[in-house]
């Protein structure tokens, strides 16, 4: 099998390992499109008072909130991607097992978190999004080519997220337990990557700061070209050199982190 079989295969292992949780999908769209109801009810009280704020209208505003949920998952902005299990392997010392393996550690984990990212996409997040397009006004593009460049500025966006929990899972090597480092990195992902408010909304020099971290990759960037706000290829140049950078920085700490594998338990 050629290597680029493998992965695809690693990927669509890992998109049927999720999907055979139907019960936990289900459950899922119902609380994304509860917290969703909530946050949008937030915004339109918002937006009543400051119309316009951070450029968007009431009607943008509201597809933002769905957007968000959407990608919640997808994205494993407050943790749930493949770093747990990895973490968890690096403390066992099963990841010794892996290094075995004739394929890369880093595309491996990557195939299957894509895997899994694509089907929380599906089966998470396009449910209530649609639920909050139909109840509520939103603001959807009627250009097919807007659509597709959101949709290839999602796909960078899984590779920024995996590139951001790729690091936070190698710190395992070090630290055995990365639960602190995975919780500090949910806490500052889910501020900084626009999901309790869009990230044009931050004034002065915060806004600029959290405008170019990594997780503004993850949501704002992605929401501005569905919303018209963003030049899609400025934002590819952004989130592509963030890829590059977060996937380089795994690569190099993982040969580091091989080096000194000790294996746990056994």
């Amino acid at each position: 099998m050629g290597a680029g079989r493998l992965y695809a295969a690693v990927a669509l292992g890992g998109f049927r390992r999720y999907a055979t949780y139907k019960a936990a999908t289900a459950a899922g769209v119902f609380t994304n499109t509860v917290f969703g109801l909530i946050l949008v009810y937030t915004y339109k009280a918002l937006w009543d008072l400051k119309p316009h704020l951070g450029g968007y209208d009431q009607a943008q505003a509201v597809t933002y909130v769905w957007l968000g949920q959407a990608f919640l998952s997808t994205l494993a902005i407050s943790g749930g991607g493949v770093e747990d299990e990895l973490m968890e392997r690096i403390r066992t010392g099963d990841v010794a097992i892996d290094l075995y393996r004739p394929a890369d550690l880093q595309l491996w984990w990557l195939s299957a978190d894509l895997g899994r990212a694509f089907f929380q996409l599906l089966g998470r997040g396009v449910v209530p999004f649609v639920f909050g397009a139909l109840v509520f006004p939103a603001y959807l593009p009627a250009d097919p080519g807007t659509w597709a460049a959101f949709l290839l500025a999602v796909l960078l966006a899984m590779l920024v997220g995996f590139g951001i929990r790729y690091l936070v899972a190698l710190s395992a090597f070090w630290l055995l337990d990365g639960t602190g480092v995975s919780q500090m990195t949910w806490l500052l992902g889910y501020f900084c990557s626009g999901m309790l408010l869009p990230l044009n909304v931050f004034p002065g020099a915060l806004g600029t700061v959290v405008r170019a971290l990594p997780w503004s990759s993850l949501l704002q960037a992605p929401a501005d070209i569905l919303l018209g706000h963003g030049d899609p290829l400025r934002t590819y140049l952004f989130q592509g050199a963030w890829a590059v950078v977060l996937l380089g920085g795994g690569r190099l700490l993982q040969s580091v982190a091989t080096r000194r594998v000790v294996v746990q338990g056994g």
